[in-house]
């Protein structure tokens, strides 16, 4: 018998105990070797093991566990996943989903801590260490306060706030039977012709004999129309950003020198802005993301990051002259609401004074 039918014939004899014990195969599997296998855990808490964990704890476990690769704030490293930020985003073109913006339920933070992680070492963690991380991780999204305590008791009661952004997959019972009824075979077309190239390269297969295999990003036939329109637009951009930046230049010499009084708020405030970082990008080549570029901020207008589609409030707060100087910049990050109420940045906000006051030094060394 091939090796293939000897797998199958065991996989069919595991697949029917009864079947099994009647061949004098096998045993029942015993409770601690169920145990091992048996860890997943239920979005009503079934399964989980008596524990509990807060923030306080889980920021010193996960900067020991998981900050690796996931960073100190759970704002993701390189390529590694980032696990805060992204509220509000899943509605845009490029949404940034997260525990806090994207996932429906903490059950599931809770049972792939639990099963799958630290990388490389899965299954080492206590479940009160797994607790604490994924309190770390709540409070990451400003969901919780630190001292939360998180546990077998409450956390089934925890709602995440995209819980009722997800619907059953009900395509069995409303498209399968579109794919699967006999094609119809009548007035097909004698031949069929390329008349549309797709916007991203590699898509389209060219035809060189009708002068279609011109480069992708075109539309229309032949592919010749959106190249020609391109080129012409990344011109018209460069210049009218130039101006704004040469007027702004003055402007960044308080910023400098308050950002040089005290490299160690500079280092501090760094370290507050990996939780900014998901959204906001800083330094040289700077673009908007989720949120705008933030080169050049402290002491300028607001509303200013050339290409930034800004909430309609904070245009009309920048229209209305809308300077972001300490004070603003203090009341902003402490409650963006309390002063742009239809911000669509969507962060809770900074409650420490200091962590303000780094942050804002730390901008303050990123010239326009």
């Amino acid at each position: 018998m091939s090796k293939f039918l000897n797998l199958t014939l065991a996989a069919t004899l595991l697949a029917t105990p009864a079947l099994a014990e009647k061949l004098g195969l096998g045993r029942p599997a015993l409770p601690e070797e169920v145990a091992a296998w048996n860890h997943d855990v239920r979005p009503d808490g079934v399964g989980l093991p008596v524990g509990s964990g807060d923030a306080i704890d889980g920021e010193e476990i996960f900067a020991e566990k998981c900050a690796s690769c996931h960073g100190d704030f759970a704002e993701g490293i390189g390529n590694w996943p980032k696990l805060a930020g992204g509220m509000g985003t899943l509605n845009r073109k490029d949404p940034l989903k997260t525990v806090g913006s994207y996932w429906p339920h903490v059950s599931t933070l809770w049972d792939y801590v639990n099963r799958s992680m630290p990388f490389g070492n899965a299954q080492t963690l206590a479940p009160d260490e797994v607790y604490a991380i994924t309190a770390y991780i709540l409070y990451s999204n400003d969901l919780i306060e630190d001292d939360y305590v998180l546990s077998n008791e409450n956390l089934a009661e925890f709602k995440l706030p995209n819980a009722d952004g997800f619907f059953l997959d009900n395509r069995a019972e409303t498209e399968y039977a579109q794919f699967s009824a006999p094609a119809c075979m009548e007035n097909c077309k004698d031949d069929v012709k390329i008349t549309m190239h797709a916007t991203v390269l590699d898509v389209t297969p060219g035809d060189p004999t009708d002068g279609s295999a011109a480069p992708a990003g075109a539309s229309g036939e032949g592919g010749t129309a959106a190249p020609a329109a391109e080129p012409a637009a990344a011109p018209t951009a460069e210049p009218a950003a130039a101006p704004e930046t040469k007027a702004e230049a003055p402007a960044a010499e308080p910023a400098v020198e308050l950002a040089a009084a005290d490299p160690a708020l500079i280092a501090a405030g760094e370290k507050v802005f990996k939780k900014c970082k998901a959204c906001h990008k800083v330094g040289e080549g700077a673009k908007n993301a989720v949120g705008p570029a933030l080169n050049g901020i402290v002491g300028h207008a607001a509303g200013a990051a050339d290409g930034f589609k800004y909430s309609s409030d904070m245009a009309e707060a920048a229209a209305g002259g809308l300077v972001w100087d300490s004070a603003n910049l203090h009341a902003f990050l402490e409650k963006p609401k309390s002063l742009i109420a239809k911000t669509k940045m969507s962060f809770a906000g900074l409650k420490s004074a200091e962590d303000r006051d780094a942050v804002i030094a730390y901008l303050s060394t990123f010239a326009q």
